[in-house]
C-alpha cells in the first residue's frame, strides 16, 4: 500500500463514508463486510506478514465503514459480536488442532525420556519462556519511555536467568551428554511455533514478542472477551423475557377479564344453542319416526283392504261361473 493509500484509508477510519472523498464501497451492515474486522479481530489482518500469513480476506475490509460501524455501533447495539466471535472461535479451533498435532509429531519423532528428565527439561522450558516474555515487555516498556519499569523488567531477567543456568546443569548431568545435545522441542500453546531448550535469550525475546506470538495472544483474547459479552447479552435477553412474561399492567388486566368474560358468554350462548339444536334433533326424530309408524299402518291397512277386495272377488267370479253352469244345464235339459 501506498503513502497515498495509507493516508486515505487513515481519513475514511477517522471519518466514516459520510465525508470520505469518495462514495462508500458498501455499508458495514452488508454482509460482504467481515465482521471481525469490524470488531478489530480478523486473523488475516492480524497475521498479516507473518510466518502463519493466511493471505487476503475473502470479505471487504473497509476503514470507513469500520467507522460508520463505531458510530452507530455506539448509539444503537449492532449486535455483530456474536458473528466476529463464531468465526474467530473456528479459527482457534483449526490453530489448536494444529498444536495436537504437532505435539504427536514430536512424541514419535523425538527420542523418549525418564520422568525425571522430563521433568527438568520442562522446568528449563519454563524458566526460558519466562525470560523470553519478560524481555520482550522491558523493550515494549523501554520505547514507550517507562525506563523505571524496563529496568525493573531487567532486573527479573537477570535473576531468571540465574535459575536457568541451575536448571541447565541440572538437567546435563541427568543424561549422557550425546543425549543432551540433541535438540529438544516442544510446541507453542500459543502460536504452535516449536521452541528448542537450547535456544538463546534473544531467540526467546524474539518469539514472544514478535508479531505472530502476539497476534494470537490478541486473538484469544478477544475471543475470550466476545464469548464473555455474548454470553452477558444472552442472559439480559432472557431476563427481559420473563420479566415481560410476569410482567401485567391494570390495563392489561382489565382487557384479560373482558376477554373471559367474553369467551364464557360465548361458551354459554354455544352450550344453548347445542342444547336447543339437541331438542330439535331428538323431535325431528320423534316426527320421523311417527311418520314411519303412520304409513306403516296405513300399509298393512292397505295390504288387508287389498287382500279382502281379492277374496271378495275370487268369490264373486266363482258365483257367476256358477250361475252361468246351472243356466246351461238348464237349457240343455229344456231342449
Amino acid at each position: 500500500m501506498s503513502a497515498k493509500d495509507e493516508m486515505r484509508a487513515m481519513l475514511a477510519q477517522l471519518m466514516g463514508t459520510s465525508e470520505a472523498d469518495t462514495a462508500p464501497k458498501v455499508r458495514f451492515s452488508d454482509r460482504s463486510v467481515c465482521r471481525p474486522f469490524l470488531l478489530a479481530c480478523c486473523p488475516h489482518e492480524i497475521l498479516d506478514s507473518t510466518r502463519m500469513d493466511i493471505g487476503k480476506c475473502r470479505k471487504v475490509h473497509d476503514f470507513a465503514a469500520k467507522a460508520d460501524y463505531e458510530k452507530a455501533n455506539a448509539e444503537k447495539d449492532c449486535d455483530y459480536e456474536s458473528d466476529a466471535m463464531y468465526e474467530l472461535r473456528a479459527f482457534i479451533r483449526d490453530i489448536d488442532r494444529r498444536i495436537d498435532n504437532a505435539k504427536k509429531d514430536l512424541v514419535e519423532t523425538q527420542e523418549e525420556l525418564s520422568t525425571d528428565v522430563e521433568v527438568k527439561a520442562n522446568m528449563v522450558h519454563d524458566i526460558g519462556e519466562k525470560i523470553g516474555k519478560k524481555l520482550a515487555e522491558a523493550e515494549n516498556q523501554g520505547a514507550e519511555g517507562n525506563v523505571e519499569e524496563s529496568l525493573k523488567m531487567m532486573e527479573e531477567v537477570e535473576k531468571l536467568k540465574e535459575e536457568k543456568r541451575k536448571a541447565e546443569m541440572d538437567y546435563r548431568n541427568s543424561m549422557p551428554a550425546s543425549t543432551y545435545q540433541q535438540q529438544k522441542l516442544r510446541v507453542c500453546e500459543i502460536c504452535s511455533a516449536y521452541l528448542g531448550i537450547h535456544d538463546n535469550d534473544r531467540r526467546l525475546a524474539d518469539h514472544f514478542g514478535g508479531k505472530l506470538h502476539l497476534g494470537f495472544i490478541k486473538l484469544r483474547d478477544k475471543l475470550a472477551a466476545l464469548e464473555k459479552l455474548t454470553e452477558a447479552k444472552a442472559e439480559k435477553r432472557r431476563v427481559e423475557r420473563e420479566e415481560n412474561r410476569g410482567r401485567t399492567s391494570p390495563e392489561r388486566s382489565d382487557r384479560s377479564d373482558r376477554d373471559r368474560e367474553r369467551d364464557r358468554d360465548r361458551r354459554n350462548r354455544g352450550g344453548s344453542n347445542r342444547d336447543n339444536d339437541r331438542r330439535d334433533r331428538d323431535q325431528r326424530r320423534r316426527s320421523r319416526s311417527r311418520s314411519r309408524s303412520r304409513n306403516d299402518r296405513e300399509e298393512r291397512r292397505n295390504s288387508h283392504r287389498s287382500s279382502r277386495d281379492s277374496r271378495r272377488n275370487s268369490r264373486e267370479r266363482s258365483r257367476t261361473s256358477e250361475t252361468r253352469g246351472s243356466q246351461g244345464r238348464t237349457a240343455a235339459t229344456e231342449e
